[in-house]
């Protein structure tokens, strides 16, 4: 009888861009302040891309750090998976410029957008890939340049986002994170609850979208928070339940960064301990599909992380979209 293929992360990368936005900052464009933006969401400073910096760029310079983690070089990558809702382009795909900017000529390639909860889509999808057989390497990148759609004359808005990339590679062999299992959701009845207006088909790019702010994107904060804990707690409970864990089997959360009462709730309701709850939001903030990815590469990274030690991720992001995943620390074969 063959044995299962199971997938499993092998490596890990992140990129930040250098220029730094803190609250302070922020305090001089909108009236706004470092104990306002503080309270409310957990957030301190944020990255910001340079004019001449895209998502391509910090894609790929996460890209290359989990490549080198995993020991996998850009030849042996079969499929590479962007997820982002800020692309270079409409089309081509981000993923595409990737793959040219990597060299990696036998890798199909190709983006998705579940916005805030891209990461974990695109690892439902690597997971049912490598374990189809069909694929032996498929790298991961989640990156977004979200100061280009952001409006700094929207306090609302302007306070919470930040650029950045995160990247994985999920394997057929070798030690790393074994993913036990992703469970996702969406609910398009919500869909304008976080919206970019203009720039698709319904509104074309025109003098009149331009002057009215559509090509900003525009957010009903607290209706989008109050579907946020009660969905991705559903996700979570719904995985742990597929694999036979309990939880209190829970080790980490590594959650997406949007806000870190929302983070605290999850937290509270799981019986983890801040302590083992993995926080980028104070420096960070919210970078949408990277920050979960951010956040894990961190972690990871601190070499804190002990054999059998079970780690959840959840997400929330527009469409509405939610979900969560179950990865296990292993040192061999499972």
């Amino acid at each position: 009888m063959q044995k299962r293929i199971r997938a499993r992360i092998t490596g890990t990368g992140s990129y930040l861009p250098e220029r730094v936005l803190s609250n302070e900052d922020l305090a001089k464009l909108v009236d706004t302040s470092d104990e306002w933006i503080w309270s409310r969401t957990g957030m301190k400073e944020r990255r910001i891309a340079r004019e001449d910096e895209f998502t391509s760029d910090m894609g790929h310079l996460a890209a290359l750090k989990a490549m080198e983690s995993a020991g996998v070089k850009a030849e042996e990558i079969d499929l590479i998976l962007v997820a982002t809702l800020t692309p270079d382009y409409m089309f081509p795909s981000t993923a595409c410029l990737i793959q040219a900017k990597l060299k990696a000529v036998n890798a199909a390639a190709l983006d998705i957008q579940a916005a805030c909860t891209g990461y974990i889509y695109a690892l439902s999808q690597a997971q049912a890939f490598i374990e189809s057989g069909r694929y032996n390497q498929i790298l991961i990148v989640a990156s977004e340049k979200l100061s280009a759609i952001v409006d700094y004359k929207d306090r609302t808005t302007c306070v919470l986002f930040g650029d950045g990339a995160s990247a994985c590679v999920v394997s057929s062999k070798g030690p790393g994170l074994l993913i036990q299992d992703v469970c996702l959701g969406a609910d398009g009845d919500l869909a304008e609850l976080l919206i970019l207006p203009a720039g698709g088909s319904r509104n074309p790019s025109s003098s009149e979208t331009v002057a009215k702010g559509m090509h900003y994107l525009q957010m009903g904060g607290k209706e989008t928070y109050k579907h946020a804990v009660r969905r991705m707690e559903m996700a979570a409970k719904q995985s742990l339940e597929r694999v036979g864990l309990d939880e209190s089997a829970i080790s980490w959360i590594v959650p997406h960064q949007a806000n870190v009462r929302i983070i605290e709730a999850i937290a509270k309701r799981f019986g983890v301990a801040m302590e083992r709850v993995y926080l980028t939001i104070h420096k960070y903030g919210n970078t949408s599909a990277s920050s979960l990815g951010i956040a894990l590469d961190e972690l990871v990274k601190l070499g804190q992380l002990k054999d059998k030690e079970n780690l959840l991720l959840v997400a929330f992001g527009s469409g509405l979209t939610w979900g969560a995943s179950i990865l296990t620390k292993i040192s061999g074969e499972p």
